[in-house]
């Protein structure tokens, strides 16, 4: 039973993989893109308490009305950018236009391992609800370029993903900033979210493997040496 128990906070030092959904649906005037402008706005996530190296980023957007292709937002953490929406369908090439898609709104998760990007969602038989927005699962836009540049810069951008947010500490504040780069119909944020999985460094996961291996060894020897005594012969 004591091994048992033993063992069990053994793994307990380890650092389990620690998951969060930060909810934070206060943004900056009431969550309305300035309409037509690069200024844009911004609202900022605090995440604590979990363990020291991020391992996994996600990130869920609600935006209602305006026009998709018009936006362009990012997060931002630790001086590391990813841009989420840059101008999404904008392309000089097809599959989109030098305006990008016209619809209205998303209700999506971005996340690295989606298997489509964002950018192009209509190339991939996307789904929308009853109000009109983009939902599913795609990879965020990552495109690192400045979003009012011409339609063809976007068909050979470089892209980044949430992977550049690995092993950093994810204990701080995260920044998500949208602007709206074209005038007419207004963009609202409705709400967002991070889900962010941490795990421990790997100098302290091997300190915690060390403690629990020589606490278990110490143990055993000490059940034995218990054993021996019990059946020395008397004096």
């Amino acid at each position: 039973m004591k091994l048992r128990l033993l063992l069990c906070a053994s793994l307990l030092m380890l650092g389990p993989a620690a998951r969060a959904g930060i909810i934070y649906s206060s943004f900056a005037n009431n969550g309305y893109i300035p309409d037509g402008s690069p200024v844009g706005a911004s609202g900022t996530a605090a995440v604590t308490g979990l363990a020291s190296a991020i391992s996994a980023v996600s990130v869920n957007l609600n935006v209602s009305g305006g026009y998709n292709g018009d936006l362009y937002a990012y997060l931002s953490y630790d001086g590391v950018l990813v841009p989420l929406l840059n101008r999404v369908g904008v392309t000089a090439t097809g599959g989109g236009s030098s305006f990008g898609y016209g619809n209205t709104g998303f209700d999506i998760t971005l996340s690295s391992s989606a298997a489509n990007d964002v950018h192009f969602y209509q190339n991939d038989s996307p789904s929308y609800n009853s109000s009109g927005q983009l939902t599913g699962t795609w990879q965020p836009d990552g495109r690192t370029i400045n979003p009012q540049s011409s339609p063809g810069a976007f068909d050979s951008a470089g892209r980044v993903s949430f992977a550049s947010y690995n092993t950093l500490n994810p204990n701080g504040t995260w920044t998500l900033f949208i602007a709206d780069l074209s005038a007419g119909g207004q963009s609202q944020l409705v709400s967002w979210s991070l889900d962010i999985t941490a795990v421990p460094e790997p100098v302290n996961l091997a300190l915690g493997i060390f403690a629990g291996v020589f606490l278990l060894v110490t143990l055993a020897r000490s059940r034995q040496m218990r054993k021996l005594f019990r059946h020395a012969p008397a004096r």
